[in-house]
């Protein structure tokens, strides 16, 4: 079998024109694949990121989403100061009323602009979220129409940076901050003072409660006070589970993916499979020699199999190769649940790569099929007789 696998390797570069033109197309194939997955991969990673297991997030029952919920001030002074609710040194509840606001934003390099997520929150809130960090400038003042913006988002739209002012909805807002949100999806908001946003936005109540309980058993108590309290009507769910299940904003590149690699890999195929005709048109003399020395059909069958895999190996590396400076580049998509701005970076990890090569080697074996069933039938009598 070895001689017949140097055979078939020395005849993928003896035609090397068509053998290139085969790798490049696959290699393309792989490699939009590749980049679209990883784009999935990274809202995917941004939104688990996100959060902090000890925290519970409330909302109002039916909501999908923080910004399409409800949580009003008497809601908010009941929760906060239930027994089952930890408390800092000061032995102020740790608990946060937070209201989301959609605000549209030109983008720095003037193509436009977006919506972006502005989050109102209490000084607790901060305490919260340990993974967001101060980078520059300084926190909010409680009352004052003062905001901080994520770097990420203060490099993709106009007037973020400090002491820079944004005007929305006949609001101006004054940047006197920007943080780190450890590549979650803070990364994707603006923040300033819970009640001062429901003031600036007319917004008589907030959107969306954070806790943190007193121990895990404290939770599930908490849980269950609240959502067997039919008067507030609320939903309790931990805070990093909330986050892992609004995804969807990566439903769409993904099916997107699958559905380009799926078309692009139909005429990857018929590539491979034209060139495996040409190829055996130009060699049924060889292939009758081969079975003259006493290979079976079968190895023939196997031995162009095997071209056409070789061929796709090599395309579908050259593609993986193509895709990994897309990996950590850092862009925005459209999110499902508020249709705002959602900050991120391409993921491209070993398994992806090897899903990719995986890919373009079924390519190859099912390009190579149907040419690799005509040579291994080939007479032998007539084969030899060939000019």
């Amino acid at each position: 079998m070895f001689p017949l696998f140097k055979y078939h390797v020395r005849s993928i570069f003896i035609r090397w024109r068509a053998t290139l033109a085969t790798i490049l197309g696959l290699a393309l194939v792989v490699a939009v694949f590749v980049v679209l997955q990883a784009l999935a991969i990274g809202i995917e990673k941004s939104s688990g990121n996100t959060g902090d297991p000890r925290n519970l997030l409330i909302v109002r029952q039916g909501a999908l989403a923080e910004a399409t919920s409800v949580v009003t001030r008497e809601q908010y002074n009941i929760i906060r100061y239930h027994t089952a609710v930890a408390r800092d040194d000061s032995g102020q509840p740790l608990a946060s009323a937070d209201t989301l606001v959609i605000v549209n934003l030109p983008r720095r390099d003037g193509t436009g602009s977006a919506n972006t997520t502005l989050r109102g929150l209490a000084p607790t809130g901060r305490t919260l979220r340990p993974q967001v960090q101060l980078v520059e400038g300084r926190w909010f003042t409680p009352g004052q129409r003062e905001i901080v913006a994520s770097r990420r988002l203060a490099s993709r739209f106009a007037n973020l940076h400090i002491g820079g002012k944004i005007k929305t909805g006949g609001v101006e807002l004054t940047v006197v901050g920007l943080f780190d949100g450890g590549r979650s999806a803070f990364d994707s908001e603006l923040w300033l003072d819970a009640d001062e946003a429901r003031s600036a936005f007319e917004r008589p109540d907030y959107s969306s409660m954070l806790v943190r309980p007193t121990s895990d058993q404290a939770a599930d108590e908490l849980r269950k006070a609240i959502e067997g309290e039919r008067r507030l009507k609320m939903k309790v769910v931990r805070e990093v589970d909330y986050y892992k299940e609004q995804t969807r904003s990566a439903m769409l590149p993904r099916m997107l993916g699958n559905f380009l690699a799926v078309v692009m890999s139909i005429g990857a195929m018929f590539a491979a499979m034209n060139t495996l005709y040409a190829s055996i048109s130009t060699r049924t003399r060889e292939v009758g020699t081969l079975r003259v020395l006493g290979f079976r059909r079968r190895s023939i069958l196997l031995g162009f199999l095997l071209e056409g895999a070789l061929l796709a190996a090599v395309g579908g590396a050259i593609g993986c190769l193509l895709a990994l400076p897309m990996h950590g580049y850092s862009t925005g998509t459209l999110g499902w649940e508020t249709f705002s701005e959602t900050v991120f970076d391409f993921q491209i990890t070993p398994i992806l790569c090897l899903k990719g090569l995986v890919f373009a080697v079924l390519i190859g074996l099912l390009g190579s099929l149907l040419p690799a069933l005509r040579a291994a039938r080939l007479p032998v009598i007539a084969s030899l007789h060939s000019a």
